[in-house]
């Protein structure tokens, strides 16, 4: 995996500048999203890695799923990913161009999950405490999950803010065990 997003780094850095470049950050956002999603589908993977299939017509394949959503520039990166042979690196380069987009747009991904549902009115009020702590907008993935008692994990980037039950509980019997 790692070394899959080496070798897509620099196809993502690419396609941000000529994004930033062109101010056309959502509309590559949502290509490449597309494209990668497309990728990611073992009946189109099955055509792309058909070697009787030309260059040209894995690249129409790819074109006709981003329908309308490709300027110029977007159907010329793919093309040269096609014949580069680059194609599956998509969805590496999509996290990545998404990953730089939201340092441009000063916005953090916070995943929270929970022991219940959230209301609208904690979930506002936590995404400001958040958006106060770290500086950035944020953007927001809640998902429940019963075995944590009570209380909520939040993941933004690499740091996690454990105050479930759950977790308390660990720390406890590890150290009372130690």
């Amino acid at each position: 995996m790692a070394e899959l997003q080496t070798v897509a780094r620099p196809y993502a850095e690419a396609a941000f500048e000529i994004a930033q470049d062109a101010e056309a950050l959502p509309q590559w956002s949502q290509a490449l999203k597309i494209a990668a999603a497309a990728t990611g589908d073992p009946r189109v993977q099955a055509v792309l890695d058909d070697p009787e299939l030309d260059a040209g017509k894995k690249e129409a394949l790819l074109l006709s799923v981003l329908g309308d959503g490709a300027n110029d520039e977007i159907r010329k990166f793919i093309r040269v990913l096609v014949e580069a042979g680059r194609v599956e690196l998509l969805p590496q380069i999509s996290e990545l161009y998404e990953a730089r987009k939201d340092v441009a747009d000063n916005v953090a991904r916070a995943t929270i999950e929970t022991a219940i549902a959230l209301s609208d009115a904690q979930l506002a009020s936590l995404k400001g405490s958040l958006a106060r702590h770290f500086g950035k907008s944020i953007e927001t993935h809640v998902s429940v999950d019963k075995a944590l008692i009570g209380g909520a994990r939040i993941t933004v980037g690499d740091r996690v803010i454990d105050a479930t039950v759950q977790g308390k509980l660990t720390t406890l019997a590890n150290e009372l065990s130690a």
